[in-house]
């Protein structure tokens, strides 16, 4: 491409009809910003020959040219290496010409007849723009290409879209490998990285893959052709498309045989390698010492994604340069921190006098990282949840004893957050159990072993059902049917949670379809479905609801989706514009498990919800507990007040409803009317009346399975 006037563009109109030419010259007067010079060429061949002279820095071809097309003349122009921003005019609209173009080279296309002033103008800019990019990737590509044949450092170039991976001829010799026998896949990477090493280096990996860290950088061990295992090191970053969605990752990889990273490049605090090293020495003392005590302490800053995330990746980093700043000013001259990637740190506590002062160590630490940051004129607050791991008689591995401080940092983070928790055997029985739950998992998603079991939700003033809760259950091939409470945590620990939400979402709405199809004798019922904290924060929730309201053929008035208060709380401003996203769908909002959370009464006058459901715990002892009733009574005039629905969960006793009644709660669920059935048997249930009710509430059980 010749040099670009982003205010003064030369354009090349290729079109053998002269009224079009004049329509073409009229449009680009309606521009405003930029000023354009239009020639015309009215030939094919006259089109040729001034592509050939490089004057113009876009080029508008008609199909239709006398006996050949636009088209052609577009494949000659390529063919010829011309890399040039060219956009194709077609009388009508014909998906196979636009295809053709397209495939060809053309960077748009615009149908005659339906051109306005604003369209042409963004075409052009997009095409210019295009192929700008183009140009420039290849340049990138060619110093790519001539940085790999020069460095020491081996290099990779992972192609999301294709799933493909590039290797460098020095990244396989790293292993022992010759380039020709890897395979140009990611797994041909990921199965050589050492076992205990394959997790962080995951974590690592997806950290940067959502946009938590600036670059992805990870020391890790490989094995090589011979058999023993190397440390290496990997740096990258993503290439984010459309959607925000990673197209491309390209990075370098560093052989730490002969000169290891010891010390991290951000806040220069020791690596993990060097950590492990150390660790591995003190072992070594403790076999010389049989009384030697000392503590391994894995520290984790709560609060910092959110920090990242609102103010950006240059103020997160200063704030783990200032962490390591103050965690290194609170600890002893000769103790030991490194940084171990992310907002993770490592601290080495020798020679201690017990577990005692371990804790003592972990309870200044925290004090000092609560204390107010000023970050470029943001005022931060952050605090640490740590784990604590000691020496014990066995004098275990220095990976172990690493992995046993990070188990117990996240119990301490899973109790509330800043704080440390002191590692216990059964909590590495814990982990490994998630492990098995997780692998389980796993299975269950893709052998369609999850379940849905549906409770009535009850009108207390016309006797009918009124709406459904979808509950989900694993019928696990060995252990039978397990409850939520069980596998929810991991899912979401995991991640798994996403695709599981989602199976819910789609299975609860085909459910809904059918019986609206076959109960018609009874008015359509809604269902109500609980979205997991991950679900909730996702941007593009309120596509993927439509998207499957759309294919199920149920109307949005119909589907609820109940969400916790603490899920509101945790991001006011993004929760705020997703609800509105929702509301526009015109989906209702539910909030579940009213009052075990935070800010309870504030935040419901600042969303537009339509139901409050009041948690099981209130209702247990609503009738002998003098404060939960008040409780329950202040929240349903507090619910009509803000004209929402008040539901009562978990009512299990005769007393209980009446008492809700008395009180005008709106309506009401729990194993009193019926226990959470499955979808055969509600439909059972379902077809047994047209009201579905006819005894009233105060004498007789709902609905039995």
């Amino acid at each position: 491409m010749r040099h670009l006037d982003p205010l003064h563009i030369k354009l090349l109109l290729v079109e053998d009809d002269e009224d079009d030419y004049f329509f073409f010259e009229d449009l680009l007067d309606d521009f405003q910003s930029i000023q354009f010079d239009l020639d015309w060429a009215d030939t094919y061949d006259k089109g040729l020959e001034a592509v050939q002279r490089h004057q113009h820095d876009i080029y508008v071809f008609d199909f239709r040219l006398g006996s050949r097309t636009g088209l052609d003349l577009l494949e000659e122009v390529v063919a010829l290496g011309h890399r040039i921003p060219i956009i194709l005019l077609t009388g009508q609209e014909d998906r196979e010409i636009d295809l053709a173009a397209m495939t060809a080279g053309a960077t748009d296309y615009l149908v005659k007849g339906m051109i306005t002033s604003a369209l042409l103008e963004r075409s052009i800019r997009y095409a210019i723009n295009h192929t700008r990019t183009l140009v420039a990737l290849q340049e990138r590509e060619e110093q790519y290409n001539l940085v790999a044949q020069a460095s020491n450092d081996g290099l990779w170039d992972w192609n999301l879209q294709t799933h493909q991976v590039y290797y460098s001829p020095r990244w396989a010799a790293i292993i022992g490998q010759a380039e020709v026998t890897l395979q140009p896949s990611i797994q041909e990477w990921f199965d050589r990285i050492h076992p205990e090493d394959k997790e962080r280096f995951r974590i690592d990996l997806r950290r940067h893959l959502r946009r938590e860290t600036t670059a992805f950088e990870c020391q890790y061990r490989m094995l090589h052709r011979d058999q023993s295992y190397r440390w290496v090191s990997s740096r990258g970053m993503a290439v984010f498309g459309p959607k925000n969605r990673v197209v491309r990752m390209a990075g370098s990889h560093t052989d730490l045989t002969n000169h290891v990273a010891l010390y991290d490049h951000l806040t220069g605090l020791p690596s993990r390698a060097l950590f492990l090293d150390q660790l591995h020495r003190t072992l070594t003392r403790v076999n010389r010492q049989t009384n030697y005590l000392f503590a391994v302490l894995f520290l984790d800053c709560d609060r910092f994604k959110v920090i990242n995330d609102s103010l950006g990746h240059a103020i997160g980093d200063q704030l783990l340069i200032e962490v390591a700043q103050r965690l290194t000013t609170a600890l002893r001259p000769g103790d030991v921190i490194a940084r171990l990637g992310g907002d993770e740190f490592a601290i080495l506590l020798e020679n201690i006098a017990g577990q005692d002062q371990a804790e003592q160590v972990a309870s200044r630490l925290n004090r000092e990282l609560e204390k107010a940051f000023e970050l470029q004129g943001h005022t931060v607050y952050i605090s640490a949840s740590i784990g604590i791991a000691l020496n014990s008689d066995h004098s275990p591995q220095a990976e172990n004893l690493l992995r046993d401080a990070d188990n117990a940092m996240y119990r301490a983070k899973a109790l509330g957050k800043s704080r440390y928790v002191v590692f216990e055997a059964a909590m590495r029985d814990r982990v490994q159990a998630l492990l098995r739950v997780e692998t389980d998992l796993r299975a269950a998603i893709a052998n369609q072993e999850f379940q849905l079991y549906y409770q009535p939700i009850i009108s207390l003033k016309t006797h009918e059902i009124v709406s459904l809760e979808a509950l989900i259950r694993w019928q696990h091939p060995q252990r039978g049917l397990i409850s939520p409470q069980e596998f929810i945590p991991v899912a979401e620990e995991t991640g798994l949670i996403l695709a599981i939400g989602q199976w819910v979402l789609e299975e609860s709405c085909q459910q809904l379809w059918q019986w609206h199809q076959t109960l018609t004798e009874i008015p359509p019922l809604s269902i109500s479905v609980n979205l997991s904290r991950k679900q909730f924060s996702q941007a593009s929730l309120g596509k993927q609801i439509q998207s499957i309201l759309s294919e199920t053929g149920v109307s949005a008035r119909h589907l609820k989706l109940e969400i916790t208060e603490t899920m509101i709380m945790e991001n006011e401003v993004m929760v705020s514009e997703l609800i509105s996203q929702l509301r526009a769908l015109g989906l209702q909002l539910q909030i579940d498990d009213f009052g075990t959370g935070y800010s309870s009464l504030s935040f419901l006058h600042n969303f537009p919800l339509d139901t409050l459901k009041i948690d099981r715990s209130f209702i247990e002892g609503l009738v002998t507990d003098t404060e939960k009733s008040e409780i329950v009574r202040t929240m349903i005039t507090l619910a009509h007040n803000l004209g929402m629905t008040a539901i009562a969960e978990g009512v299990e006793t005769q007393a209980q409803l009446q008492w809700l009644q008395q009180h005008h709660c709106d309506c009401v669920q729990g194993y009193l009317l019926s226990k959470p059935l499955s979808a055969a048997q509600m439909q059972k249930a379902l077809m047994q009346s047209h009201r579905v009710f006819v005894q009233p509430l105060e004498t007789s059980t709902v609905v039995s399975a």
